[in-house]
C-alpha cells in the first residue's frame, strides 16, 4: 500500500488582509482534494522572502500588485535559491497580464478565488524560469526596487536606490554601492531598458546612477578623454566621446 503524499507546503502573500483570509479559507474548504500546510502569510514581498529562507514551502501563492516588490520582483527573487518553491499569481482581471500567463503556461487565480480553480492550479503548480518572468514582467511593466544575488544560499538584496553603477565584466554585471560589490548574471542592455530613467550610460560597459554624480573632469593629456566622479566613491570612471555630450545636456537639464 502507498503512503500517502505529504500535504504541501503553502505560503500565502497579499497586501490585503481580506483577501488573505479568502484564500486561506478557500484552502481549508479544498482540503479533502487537496492536502496542504498553510506554513504563514506574507503581506509584502520582502516578508515573503524572508519566510521562504526560514522555513520550507512548496509553492507560495503571490499576489501581483502590491506595493513597493511586487509579486513578479518577488517570484524572481525567489528564483535565485538553489530549490525555488512553485509559483501561483493571483490577481484583479487584467486582460493583457492573464494573456500573458496563458501564453507561458503559467497557473493564476482570478479574484475572487474559486475553489475549484484553485484546486486546478496547485495541482499542477510549478517552479518558473527567467524567460517566463521576463515575458510576464512585459505585461506588467514595473521597474524593480531591488537587484538580487545569492550568496551562499541565501537571497542578498541589492536597493536600486543605493547602487552607484553597473557595470558589465563578461558575461556578468558588477553592482557597486557605497559599501561594496555585487556580481550578477544580467544584461546592461536589459539593465538600462528598466532603470533608464535612474543611470546614465557614460560608457559602452557602464551605467551610473543619475543622482549620484559630483563631478565631471578631463583626462591630464587627454584630448577628448573625460571621467566622473560618483557620491561615496574616489574611483574615477572612464566617459567616452560618444556619451559625454549626452551626459553635459542631462546634468545641464536637471
Amino acid at each position: 500500500m502507498n503512503a500517502p503524499n505529504p500535504p504541501l507546503r503553502v505560503l500565502i502573500v497579499d497586501d490585503e488582509a481580506p483577501a488573505r483570509h479568502r484564500l486561506r479559507d478557500v484552502l481549508v474548504d479544498c482540503a479533502d482534494q487537496l492536502p496542504v500546510e498553510i506554513v504563514g502569510e506574507a503581506g509584502n514581498g520582502l516578508d515573503a522572502l524572508d519566510q521562504v529562507q526560514q522555513h520550507p514551502v512548496d509553492a507560495v501563492l503571490l499576489d501581483i500588485r502590491m506595493p513597493g516588490m511586487d509579486g513578479l520582483e518577488c517570484a524572481a527573487h525567489l528564483n535565485q535559491l538553489s530549490a525555488p518553491p512553485a509559483i501561483i499569481f493571483s490577481t484583479a482581471y487584467d486582460a493583457y497580464a492573464c494573456q500573458a500567463f496563458d501564453l507561458n503556461a503559467v497557473d493564476y487565480l482570478l479574484k475572487p478565488v474559486r475553489a475549484d480553480r484553485l484546486v486546478r492550479a496547485m495541482s499542477r503548480a510549478h517552479r518558473l524560469n527567467a524567460t517566463t518572468l521576463d515575458h510576464l514582467r512585459a505585461a506588467h511593466p514595473k521597474a524593480r526596487v531591488h537587484l538580487s544575488v545569492n550568496e551562499k544560499g541565501r537571497i542578498v538584496l541589492i536597493p536600486v536606490a543605493d547602487i552607484l553603477y553597473l557595470r558589465a565584466e563578461l558575461k556578468y554585471v558588477t553592482v557597486r554601492t557605497a559599501a561594496r560589490e555585487f556580481l550578477i548574471e544580467e544584461s546592461l542592455t536589459r539593465l538600462e531598458g528598466e532603470f533608464g530613467e535612474t543611470f546614465l550610460r557614460i560608457h559602452r560597459n557602464c551605467l551610473v546612477a543619475n543622482s549620484r554624480i559630483r563631478e565631471i573632469g578631463k583626462l591630464p593629456g587627454e584630448d577628448d578623454g573625460h571621467f566622473l566622479r560618483l557620491d561615496g566613491l574616489d574611483e574615477r570612471l572612464m566617459v567616452s566621446r560618444r556619451q559625454y555630450s549626452i551626459l553635459r545636456e542631462r546634468i545641464k537639464s536637471n
